[in-house]
């Protein structure tokens, strides 16, 4: 089974905060706030269970950029994305495909390969950013995927070589800083060449995960509105203005 990402992103919530309860995370510390450009440049992310989309009409609302879900482990395959992907690069949308993580279910290499093979390359082509990696808390089980810190950051890296081995482009890294911590040990070393997709649905961004000195991308909300979009989506800013996105999307 398949849970939506609206339900999944409260669930998220939910358990971030039993396990400050009973006492598995901690809440996280306090720190410098990260740096906010001046321009904050707006885009959403979807699955299959937005529905129909008008592309045409999320452009025009304003949206410049989007991630949509391309892949799940080794076996699932969003079965709105290769209708969703075309459609978002010909309304002007710079599109991303975005892999949700199950790090019991396979290598981090093998996961990035099926990712590749179905959709999530990357191509210079002016609207096509880096694919994402979701890694995040387990909605099928176990929090942190029944693996030590060590054991998940050695998972993350065979991820993230195998995508750059295959693109060229190192993947984005998504998740929030709670299960971060939780399930990292709040490792600090894929700052160097991944951005940061944070997961905080509040009115800042809050402390980031370690080594990050500032968000890419910031994921505000799961209940937002938009003009296209049928019922609530994820809402989405990328830290800078349009000619920073493109640079992203580019790799220049």
């Amino acid at each position: 089974m398949h849970i939506p990402r609206i339900l999944r992103r409260s669930a998220v919530a939910l358990a971030a905060s039993v396990l400050v309860a009973v006492g598995l995370a901690t809440p996280a510390q306090a720190g410098p706030a990260p740096a906010l450009a001046a321009t904050q440049t707006p885009g959403i992310d979807v699955s299959h269970y937005q529905g129909a989309i008008n592309w045409t009409s999320v452009r025009n609302a304003g949206i410049q950029f989007a991630y949509i879900k391309s892949t799940e482990g080794i076996a699932y395959k969003d079965p709105n994305f290769n209708t969703y992907y075309p459609a978002a690069y010909h309304a002007g949308v710079i599109r991303g495909a975005y892999h949700f993580a199950l790090p019991d279910r396979s290598t981090g290499a093998a996961q990035a390969d099926f990712l590749v093979n179905n959709g999530g390359a990357w191509s210079a082509d002016n609207l096509t950013l880096p694919a994402a990696l979701d890694i995040e808390y387990n909605p099928y089980g176990a929090t942190c995927y029944g693996k030590s810190a060590s054991a998940m950051v050695a998972w993350i890296n065979d991820f993230l070589n195998r995508y750059h081995a295959r693109t060229g482009r190192w993947a984005v890294v998504y998740s929030t800083t709670n299960w971060w911590q939780t399930c990292t040990g709040n490792y600090a070393g894929f700052a160097n060449n991944s951005p940061l997709w944070l997961a905080r649905y509040a009115s800042a961004p809050g402390t980031l995960p370690a080594g990050w000195p500032v968000y890419t991308i910031w994921q505000y909300t799961s209940t937002g509105s938009m003009a296209g979009v049928p019922g609530n989506v994820d809402r989405d800013y990328f830290n800078g203005d349009r000619s920073r996105l493109l640079a992203l999307a580019n790799n220049t």
